[in-house]
């Protein structure tokens, strides 16, 4: 009760300072799906946790975006170097990383989610989907203003994503039941942070039925 009525203090006092406001959708949304991989998803593997409903959430909108003609992006991190060079320092911080070797089991895409051959799939190093990528220069180029965020983690490379889509311009949506966490705690307070101050986190029932009225591009 104390923590519910703490969280109910927090959303008070941000709202009456004029955090939180909506963003809402752009003209053109692209989805991008953060790190369903097989590392993250399996719980018996040292990054991993059940994420079960995050690929179901996911699924639910991928064949929406393809039905419309919007853009799909999917991610994995992944480390070629055999000493963890390419993982930099956050390598010696998560120990986890070794495990994230370029071309292994731990780097697919988790089987379950709805990938077709031929869409782009992303390979990073850092949290944030934007950092060493090409995916901004996509986005520009392919007209989005706003990008719908799934996978995980929350509290890591969504939410750097999210960061890095607004503050280069995008305006974020964060799907609620598509994003997981190995924290609840951690998975909550990112989702309240988000919120407050860089993101619209909204319900999956709220962005299927946004994206159930895109025509076809």
């Amino acid at each position: 009760m104390t923590t519910t009525t703490a969280a109910g203090s927090d959303q008070a006092f941000f709202e009456q300072r004029g955090f939180g406001q909506t963003l809402g959708f752009g003209r053109r949304p692209a989805l991008i799906v953060v790190d369903l991989i097989n590392g993250f998803t399996d719980p018996g593997r040292p990054l991993g946790a059940n994420l079960d409903a995050q690929v179901d959430a996911s699924n639910q909108l991928i064949p929406l975006m393809r039905d419309a003609g919007l853009p799909l992006f999917f991610t994995t991190t992944a480390y070629d170097d055999a000493g963890l060079a390419d993982a930099g320092v956050w390598g010696l911080k998560m120990k986890g990383s070794a495990t994230l070797r370029a071309g292994s089991h731990d780097v697919a895409l988790d089987p379950r989610v709805d990938y077709q051959a031929g869409e782009p799939i992303l390979i990073k190093k850092y949290a944030s989907c934007f950092f060493g990528t090409d995916l901004l220069s996509r986005l520009v180029s392919q007209g989005v203003d706003t990008v719908i965020v799934t996978g995980c983690t929350t509290s890591g490379c969504v939410r750097a994503t999210v960061v890095d889509a607004v503050q280069n311009g995008l305006r974020p949506i964060v799907v609620r039941e598509g994003v997981g966490d190995r924290s609840q705690a951690s998975h909550e307070q990112s989702l309240f942070d988000l919120q407050a101050k860089y993101a619209d986190v909204m319900a999956l029932a709220d962005v299927i039925a946004h994206l159930r009225t895109r025509q076809p591009a």
